[in-house]
């Protein structure tokens, strides 16, 4: 039979007309519903921690913050600059710096110096608003001790010191 078949001439006209419509389907309200799914939302602000006692040295300054929300963040932005009264000057510039963790150790500072630290968060969506200002100082410079001026005799000694800071100092240790 199927040898039979073969050997006919088959026509395979179709009876109707494929009358197609050209029709545009607009998705774009589906692109945007699914684009709005995958993305995250920029992180909200960060909160910068005040100075941790034994965070500062007389050029360094460690400082840390943290975030109250589970905000996906790749990376933080920490500005800082010098506490002044004068108004801007080269060394009231400000400085960024690109950090991975909620901390960052700062160096070449100035000893006894105020700085004003600010934070702000990153990731795909946008940058975050900056956290409040908080402000840290550094260490001292170590005073100096005038050998010249030292007195002593069998129940007392007299040792005078002067200090290299601009910024007056609170208090001294005076180790024996």
């Amino acid at each position: 039979r199927l040898e039979e078949f073969l050997k006919k001439e088959v026509d395979l006209k179709l009876s109707t007309l494929p009358d197609f419509e050209e029709r545009v389907i607009d998705v774009s309200e589906v692109e945007q519903l699914m684009n709005s799914i995958n993305t995250i939302p920029a992180p909200c602000a960060p909160v910068i921690n005040p100075q941790a006692p034994n965070a500062a040295t007389g050029t360094s300054l460690r400082v840390c913050w943290s975030l109250f929300s589970d905000d996906t963040v790749e990376s933080y932005q920490l500005c800082y600059k010098p506490v002044s009264n004068e108004r801007c000057s080269d060394e009231q510039a400000e400085h960024t710096v690109k950090v991975k963790e909620t901390y960052c150790t700062i160096t070449n500072l100035l000893p006894n110096t105020q700085y004003e630290f600010w934070v702000s968060a990153l990731n795909t969506s946008g940058i975050s608003p900056p956290s409040e200002k908080a402000v840290y100082v550094t260490a001292p410079s170590p005073p100096t001790i005038m050998s010249k001026k030292i007195r002593s005799c069998e129940n007392a000694a007299l040792v005078c010191w002067e200090s290299r800071d601009i910024n007056p100092v609170d208090s001294y240790v005076v180790e024996l």
